[in-house]
């Protein structure tokens, strides 16, 4: 295990059937017998007042530090989780949860639908940032905790974020929100549809109902390959890739692979559909395409009953939440007199900073996260 490793952890799952036997969801329609997978780090004080909440982006899961047994590769926070980490689990405990609608272990379009015994599939209903938050709520109300000392994201985390401390405000400290916004742009819209649009015109997807079949892996992995695009930058896709060949002595005119760049989205496709669920990826990014914090156009009135204290980190190269959109959170909480701290960080990494730039992210939540703290305990 490499230093100030958690080492190995496990998933844990927890099914709310008394109660809620059913949650009513935003759409009208019930989920019943919610199972959620979540993981924990670190240990809980007496009083719990040292638990954090982190939640994960689209396409990831509740593994989000340390080790499954076997595995080579720790969570996919793993550089900001852990002893002596950003989110230090010598003091703080870390909880993690796999969202509702997903398909790691949480109820989603894979899980078995009781009224048939098959896997819903385009059965399942449509689930909103609002849903997730509202399970995620049972899984609080079931490990005693009363108050959370902060709750941490980014993108798609970000918003689950920015939704405890306006639904729940009582219950929550501080917000770390990370490479966030308050709704979704057209262009962030447009990018998930061509996404769905992929997989739907994937014969194989069988109007969702391939389970026990053929996957429609073409059109996931193209989905993704379109996706990865808007997670880079320019600079960081020209720095890493250029106009490299793949070793070739002249061009091929094959339509195979010619280009390093080409070589690696495919590749960043292919691995994706042996790890993610058709299904899950529309309803997850359908999920984002409906998040809209000020439903009437006002933000400052969606942040008016809102007590935490606030950090927003955004990066100068993220052009799919760009910073701008940070900016009208920041100033919008700002005129609700909330004490908020930002800053955006210099980075070439695009919308995949939040998970590559540790060092400064790591500075800022550690000393943020020790003021909030001190000041709550």
């Amino acid at each position: 295990m490499p230093p100030k490793s958690l080492g190995i952890v496990q998933t844990q799952f927890l099914t709310f059937a008394h109660p809620p036997k059913e949650m009513i969801l935003d759409s009208g329609l019930k989920l019943a017998d919610i199972t959620l997978a979540y993981e924990t780090y670190g240990t809980i004080n007496k009083d719990k007042s040292n638990a954090i909440f982190v939640f994960h982006s689209l396409t990831t899961d509740a593994h989000a530090a340390g080790f499954h047994a076997g595995d080579k590769k720790p969570g996919w926070w793993d550089d900001m989780i852990g002893p002596g980490k950003a989110f230090d689990t010598d003091k703080y405990f870390v909880i993690s949860s796999n969202c509702i609608g997903s398909c790691k272990g949480s109820t989603g379009p894979i899980s078995t639908n009781p009224k048939t015994g098959k896997p819903y599939g385009l059965n399942f209903p449509m689930v909103t940032i609002n849903d997730m938050v509202r399970a995620q709520k049972y899984l609080i109300d079931h490990l005693g905790i009363k108050k959370l000392l902060s709750v941490a994201g980014g993108s798609m985390g970000g918003l689950q974020a920015l939704l405890w401390a306006v639904n729940y405000p009582e219950y929550v400290s501080s917000v770390i929100a990370i490479a966030t916004n308050t709704r979704q742009t057209a262009q962030q819209i447009a990018f998930h549809e061509v996404g769905r649009q992929a997989i739907m015109a994937d014969p194989d997807w069988l109007n969702g109902d391939y389970y026990g079949k053929t996957i429609p892996a073409r059109g996931l992995a193209l989905a993704r390959m379109i996706g990865h695009i808007t997670y880079m930058s320019d600079q960081s896709m020209d720095e890493k890739f250029g106009r490299k060949l793949i070793a070739k002595e002249k061009f091929g005119y094959d339509f195979e692979q010619d280009f390093e760049v080409e070589n690696y989205l495919k590749y960043r496709g292919d691995t994706f559909v042996q790890r993610f669920d058709a299904n899950s990826y529309l309803y997850l990014s359908k999920s984002l395409d409906y998040f809209d914090l000020a439903k009437d156009g006002d933000l400052l009135k969606a942040f008016k009953n809102v007590k935490s204290n606030f950090l927003v980190i955004a990066f100068t190269s993220d052009w799919l939440y760009p910073a701008y959109q940070s900016k009208d959170m920041v100033r919008a909480l700002k005129a609700n007199d909330i004490d908020v701290s930002y800053v955006e960080i210099n980075s070439s990494y695009g919308h995949d900073a939040f998970l590559v730039e540790i060092d400064e992210q790591s500075h800022l939540v550690s000393h943020f996260l020790k003021r909030i703290y001190k000041e709550t305990t």
